[in-house]
């Protein structure tokens, strides 16, 4: 049932949930109406035989009298009862009734009515009244049996044929009535669930628009102001827009890494070139001394390595989600105490000053290791031979925060804004090695685990790179 249902289009699953809606509606209605009738029905024959066994019973005698005169029943009016028989009314009470002594003997209306067990009860004066269903020649009829004045009981019992009959003949006009209502709702449905959906409709068609075309521009239209379509709508062109801002941000790496990819691998080719060109014609050797080629191939060697580095820092810049390591409580005093025992191997001429206290992070191990170990590299590529690089970590206020302090030319103040961006290399970083992304992946990784990265002067000389991240907190 489920799956017929989910393969409904939203156009007939709103068409049928109206249409249920209202047929709920119209037959818990119509049921109530029946019930309210019957219960009426019920309540009026059991209110006139109550009033005509009353009338009975109050002068049983002259009821006896005129059982012979007055086929078909005798009844009292409302202000009847009272005086002498001379001021009774007659009137046709639609009722059988009879009389019975106290010696058994039955005197009423043509066709006696049953003396049940019930009704010998009363006789007996072991009960006060007695009500029950009877059957008289085929029919049924409710019956009410009350003492009589003098002695005896006095029965009176009312078909209950046509009142079932007229509560049939009503079942009938409801059910038509609720088959016409719900033939009307499911009309009604159809029209409203179109109506309801043309601006789901329009949504959809801008939506395969910009599929079709990839023009991430041009917002879908909103109608409304606060309904849920206006919302979907807003929510949306909200997802375009930062599909778009991705595609850009896409195309910008590519076209920065093309352009910083282009550089050493022009180098590559021009060495390359020249010492083909030189095996090829052995006769032009006098022209490429040895130490000449030695220093072609190690310019190539040291162009290989740049490109190597270049490729792996891009590929960590941009990197997927859901290519990454999964996060989980990570000691940063051990991850920034490997990357240190990493970059002192690689920079020997430097001294690495570390104090680190205890802190735990949320984060991914590896993401992190390399985030400091691009900080301390950076600190160590602008420090002096014989330099002394400073690390420190320290908790506080629900952060950890990290600095890494060298003693090198520092940044000047109008390249500080920059620093963290994409390949941006500053005028006097453009004479050494490097990609201008390290300090971006910094900046990244901080801010992938919700942290900052900043820099500022160290004092007397030199830069300080700080980066700040949330403590783990084994209840959040």
């Amino acid at each position: 049932m489920t799956g017929w249902w989910h393969r409904r289009t939203l156009h007939a699953r709103l068409s049928l949930l109206v249409t249920g809606a209202v047929a709920v509606a119209v037959l818990a209605g119509a049921g109530v109406a029946l019930a309210a009738v019957a219960g009426i029905q019920r309540r009026q024959i059991e209110q006139q035989l109550t009033v005509d066994a009353q009338a009975i019973a109050a002068q049983p005698e002259q009821w006896k009298a005129s059982a012979g005169q007055l086929p078909g029943g005798i009844g009292l009016g409302p202000d009847e009862g009272h005086g002498p028989p001379g001021h009774r009314r007659p009137r046709d009470l639609g009722a059988r009734w009879q009389i019975v002594d106290a010696d058994g003997r039955a005197v009423g209306d043509a066709g006696a009515l049953p003396l049940t067990g019930a009704a010998r009860q009363v006789l007996d004066g072991r009960r006060s009244s007695a009500r029950e269903a009877v059957t008289i020649d085929g029919a049924g009829y409710l019956m009410l049996t009350l003492p009589a004045s003098g002695g005896g009981v006095v029965q009176v019992a009312i078909d209950r044929d046509p009142a079932r009959r007229t509560l049939a003949q009503l079942g009938l006009l409801l059910a038509a009535g609720c088959a016409a209502g719900i033939a009307g709702a499911a009309l009604l449905g159809r029209a409203v669930a179109r109506a309801g959906l043309v601006p789901v409709q329009r949504l959809a068609e801008a939506v395969e628009d910009v599929t079709a075309t990839l023009d991430l521009t041009h917002p879908v239209p909103v109608a409304g102001a606060d309904d849920d379509i206006a919302r979907l709508g807003r929510s949306v062109n909200t997802l375009l827009g930062a599909i778009d801002a991705s595609r850009r941000a896409q195309r910008a790496l590519v076209e920065d890494a093309g352009h910083e990819l282009r550089t050493p691998l022009t180098s590559i080719r021009t060495n390359v070139e020249l010492l083909l060109a030189v095996e090829r014609r052995p006769e032009l050797a006098h022209r490429l001394p040895p130490q000449e080629r030695a220093r072609l191939l190690a310019d190539l060697e040291s162009q290989v390595a740049e490109l190597a580095t270049l490729t792996t820092e891009l590929v960590e810049l941009a990197r997927e989600e859901t290519s990454r390591e999964e996060a989980e409580p990570v000691d940063l005093a051990g991850v920034v105490a490997a990357a240190v025992a990493r970059v002192r191997t690689r920079a020997p001429g430097l001294i690495f000053a570390a104090g680190l206290e205890p802190v735990t992070v949320e984060g991914r191990p590896g993401e992190l290791e390399r985030m400091v170990v691009n900080g301390l590299d950076n600190a160590a590529k602008w420090s002096p031979p014989g330099g002394t690089v400073t690390v420190t970590l320290r908790p506080g206020g629900g952060y950890c925060e990290l600095r890494v302090a060298d003693a090198g030319p520092g940044i000047d103040e109008a390249d500080r804004p920059h620093v963290f961006d994409r390949f941006y290399r500053a005028t006097a970083a453009r004479s050494m090695p490097g990609s201008g992304l390290g300090l971006a992946i910094v900046a990244q990784t901080a801010a992938q685990h919700g942290g900052t990265a900043a820099v500022a002067p160290n004092e007397p000389r030199g830069t300080v790179l700080t980066i700040r991240l949330p403590v783990f907190s084994p209840g959040s």
